[in-house]
């Protein structure tokens, strides 16, 4: 099985005229997802690679049952773009766009409180259910169909990991890249719920990175909710502190979030720990999941 996105999902792609809304889209599509409609302000009426482009996210929506929102919209607009789709009442919101301003994701994250929608990012690759359905940028290639879950704040490793599973005959049920900025909207512990609820799910790997205490949190949660084996990493295990690295929430602030604080809660939660990023796939095959 998988979580949030499936067979059954219908994309709009928010900013699909624009060179890397265009170009994902495609990818989507050619995976096999749903991609249903298009939505660039201004351009309603016009059709965009055999896709139909509606001027709003509702009217996307009311002509083809548009449940899902895949945002390449630039920064300046990406948060109103999120805030359009929360009030289109759209179930799933996927941001890829980085570099949105912090004061723009807390007026996001207010709105999603009171709302029914999911936002995934932003700043992030999005999530894909191998052989069911692609909603982001991730490489489908390195992907493989199969039971374990894969959560993440950085792309890159995202891909790693994923890379490694395979390689070992591995699949995954779902990989959601949850995005690196300090205010996201899901988090790792919302991640978990939802895989723990899903039975075709039988183990997780976490991928971390340093700062903020989000990893900590989730670490907690296993221990005391969550039935499944975890396997962690957080990367930045050489970063300085007070020195951003790469994400915008990963930087060390106060002597918090560092990496061996991290790893060490993750140790004492019952986490079974990868030492280094290649050796991810390695310490997934020690739970002897086939």
């Amino acid at each position: 099985m998988a979580i949030l996105a499936d067979e059954s999902t219908r994309v709009a792609v928010q900013g699909i005229t624009g060179k890397e809304g265009s170009f994902h889209a495609g990818l989507c599509r050619d995976y096999g997802t749903s991609i249903v409609a298009g939505v660039t302000p201004g351009r309603g009426g016009s059709n965009h690679q055999g896709i139909p482009v509606f001027d709003s996210v509702k009217d996307a929506a009311e002509a083809e049952g548009a449940d899902t929102s895949l945002i390449f919209v630039p920064p300046v607009h990406a948060a109103d773009a999120v805030l359009e789709a929360i009030d289109a009442e759209i179930k799933l919101i996927v941001c890829i766009t980085e570099g949105i301003p912090a004061l723009d994701m807390l007026r996001v994250n207010a709105a999603l409180k009171t709302s029914g929608s999911r936002l995934i990012g932003p700043n992030c690759p999005g999530i894909i259910s191998p052989g069911k359905c692609k909603v982001g940028i991730m490489p489908a290639a390195i992907h493989k169909e199969g039971t374990v879950g894969v959560i993440s704040r950085s792309g890159t490793l995202t891909y790693e990991a994923v890379e490694q599973l395979t390689a070992r005959n591995i699949g995954q049920s779902t990989c959601i890249g949850i995005g690196g900025d300090p205010i996201i909207g899901t988090t790792f512990i919302d991640a978990l719920r939802l895989f723990q609820d899903d039975p075709g799910t039988e183990a997780v790997v976490m991928i971390g990175e340093i700062g903020g205490e989000e990893e900590e949190k989730a670490s907690d949660f296993i221990a005391s909710e969550f039935t499944k084996p975890v396997v962690g990493f957080i990367a930045g295990q050489t970063a300085p502190p007070g020195r951003r690295m790469g994400h915008a929430g990963a930087i060390i602030s106060q002597g918090k979030g560092t990496a061996a604080e991290k790893m060490e809660k993750m140790k004492k939660c019952g986490i079974l720990l990868a030492e280094s990023p290649a050796l991810i796939g390695e310490t997934v095959d020690r739970l002897n999941l086939r």
